[in-house]
């Protein structure tokens, strides 16, 4: 079956707009334009918006994408297996966010009593599960199942105190680390009070501490574009200044 512009839209329930932007950065063509100058769509596009729509879902960048389907390796098959998984691990985080509300209003309306640990339980095991779903493959492989199992474990069991901290020391680090980069030395103060505060960050999840794996970690900050991505957003070359001085902080303990 074929679609014009209108049909389509309203069959995936996208705006024309953002239709035709598809086209312009060539993410997703017409397979013709019939004798009036409409767009029309087949079925090739239709299953083509389908994966789109299914990575910009799961937060992905429309750039990103493109390269993604058009790459000679890209199996359609394969992309709804990895979809469906993660849609999984989404459903999953999004029902224990429920399940948190609703213990909250049971508790507003006098029903139960919360303890505040129980506050937090959904926003740690989403965190968790995030990490799992995003990391959790190359993790395990680098650190073994035991010490990423119990890594989660320590997360899950932070009190309300300790999990306002870990953020808190989260947000710091990256403060530090701006300020750090501006100086262009790894091996500097500003540098080196950066790696303090990470490996303090990371105390909250691990179960004891390594410079071996603190280096370890550091070096994949820069081997895996996803964790340079997460840095790199902030300020292009973030992460591989924060390996350098990782690196070098981890010689010095």
């Amino acid at each position: 079956m074929e679609y014009t512009v209108l049909k389509l839209s309203r069959l995936a329930g996208v705006s024309t707009r953002t239709l035709r932007y598809y086209d312009e950065i060539n993410l997703l063509s017409p397979c013709r334009i019939n004798s009036s100058g409409y767009r029309i769509y087949g079925a090739e596009e239709v299953n083509r918006l389908q994966q789109i729509l299914f990575y910009r879902e799961l937060g992905v960048s429309l750039l990103d994408i493109k390269e993604i389907l058009d790459s000679p390796s890209f199996h359609s098959m394969n992309a709804l297996k990895e979809h469906h998984e993660k849609l999984l691990v989404k459903r999953e985080q999004i029902n224990s966010l429920i399940a948190n509300v609703e213990k909250t209003i049971a508790m507003e309306e006098g029903i139960i009593i919360m303890k505040d640990r129980d506050k937090f339980e959904g926003f740690k095991k989403n965190l968790v599960d995030e990490n799992e779903a995003k990391y959790g493959e190359e993790i395990r492989e680098k650190y073994g199942n035991e010490v990423v199992n119990e890594s989660n474990r320590k997360m899950l069991n932070l009190s309300r105190e300790e999990y306002d901290t870990m953020e808190q020391l989260s947000n710091l680090v990256l403060v530090t680390l701006k300020e750090a980069y501006a100086t262009g030395d790894p091996s500097g103060e500003l540098a080196q009070k950066t790696a303090e505060l990470h490996k303090e960050w990371l105390s909250y999840s691990w179960k004891e501490y390594s410079k071996e794996a603190h280096a370890g970690l550091a070096n994949m900050y820069v081997d895996d574009e996803r964790f340079t991505a997460y840095y790199d957003k902030e300020q292009p070359g973030l992460a591989k200044f924060l390996r350098d001085a990782i690196v070098i902080f981890t010689k010095k303990v």
